[in-house]
């Protein structure tokens, strides 16, 4: 892994005994000595911490910024105001997803998109090539640090570890600028990837060592991204690359709510309006496992013995204890919220009832 990109806290994470693997160009901590279930439940009890630098941050900047990232993304930047994040997404013509990402209105002139890592160098390109005179598109995805500290305790945690920052007027998507000890900068969202009240810290390099410390130091449980992906799983929150794709439309991934419908101009917007309009040819379910086995992403989904899907994602609930996916299923075949199914688990029928994510209790507002 020797050509991979290194977080700035890569040697804290191998001084933890981190699994490191590679993720989006990345070589990230996949888990820690405590195991993935130790860190699930770590967020969902108390507070676990993320380093999720492998994201991007792309700054959009120049006069009218904020106006031309709105007639490229779906979501209605108009809905919210500065000191506001939005979840959007980068579409092809066609309707596909190239990218699912957060963005933070700054101002009028500034917008931070914040895009996976294997998508962010793409993402850039296509905001570059349709940028208008005096817009710029510049790329800091290795120069900042991203800590996600998530779980009901993450508010105590956040507050102590930042030298007492006021965190009690942020509401859910919103952010703040703060300075810290040592003069570095901080920008911190609540929001999060984990269905917890949470946050993410955006801040420069040099400072991310220094705040990881203090946060392990207030008690929350470094996590991998094992955990981080049975925490979305359990709430149904889409990964790109699986449950979206530049072959998956959010029309399908249910991820509608995040189209600006209204707005007269967007990337895949004519693709998008005929589709809903139409109906999807297939649509992303919940599949809960009531025998024992575990589904994983690209089995099939089948009914009295016949094809009518196939999941995107699988895992292993340590909420509930039980095997969950989510899985794009045929629209034709009629499948209905709590009919039975069978998933192939490598030639075994695993049953399972259709539901709706979130398969737990979200606590995210």
């Amino acid at each position: 892994m020797d050509d991979l990109l290194t977080s700035p806290l890569h040697d804290r994470h191998v001084a933890l005994g981190a699994t490191l693997g590679e993720f989006g160009g990345w070589s990230m901590p996949l888990s820690y000595p405590d195991g993935t279930v130790a860190e699930h439940l770590a967020v969902r009890g108390a507070a676990g911490v993320f380093d999720v630098s492998h994201l991007g941050k792309l700054v959009v900047a120049g006069p009218g910024a904020a106006e031309f990232v709105n007639r490229c993304f779906t979501a209605d930047l108009g809905k919210i105001g500065p000191g506001h994040a939005q979840y959007t997404l980068c579409c092809t013509e066609s309707g596909g997803v190239v990218d699912d990402l957060i963005v933070y209105l700054v101002g009028p002139d500034e917008v931070l998109a914040v895009p996976n890592a294997a998508n962010s160098a793409q993402v850039a390109e296509l905001l570059r090539a349709a940028a208008p005179e005096g817009v710029t598109v510049t790329d800091r995805h290795t120069e900042r640090a991203v800590l996600a500290v998530q779980g009901p305790a993450s508010a105590e945690v956040v507050t102590s570890a930042l030298g007492g920052i006021d965190l009690g007027g942020l509401d859910y998507m919103a952010f703040l600028d703060a300075q810290i000890d040592g003069g570095s900068g901080v920008r911190v969202c609540r929001t999060g990837y984990t269905g917890e009240h949470g946050y993410e810290l955006i801040l420069p390099n040099d400072g991310a060592g220094p705040v990881w410390d203090a946060i392990l130091a207030e008690g929350a449980a470094p996590c991998g991204l094992a955990a981080r992906d049975t925490l979305r799983t359990e709430m149904g929150y889409p990964l790109h690359g699986q449950d979206l794709s530049t072959a998956i439309t959010p029309v399908q991934a249910g991820s509608s709510w995040a189209v600006g419908w209204d707005k007269p101009e967007f990337w895949g917007r004519d693709a998008l309006l005929a589709e809903r309009s139409a109906g999807p040819v297939r649509r992303l379910r919940g599949l809960r496992a009531t025998g024992r086995g575990v589904p994983r992403p690209g089995m099939d989904v089948l009914r009295d013995g016949e094809r009518v899907g196939v999941t995107t994602s699988g895992t292993f609930s340590p909420s509930l204890k039980t095997g969950i996916a989510l899985a794009l299923i045929d629209t034709a075949a009629g499948v209905e919220l709590d009919d039975t199914v069978t998933i192939d688990v490598r030639g075994r029928a695993l049953e399972a009832t259709v539901v709706k994510p979130p398969f737990v209790a979200t606590h995210v507002r």
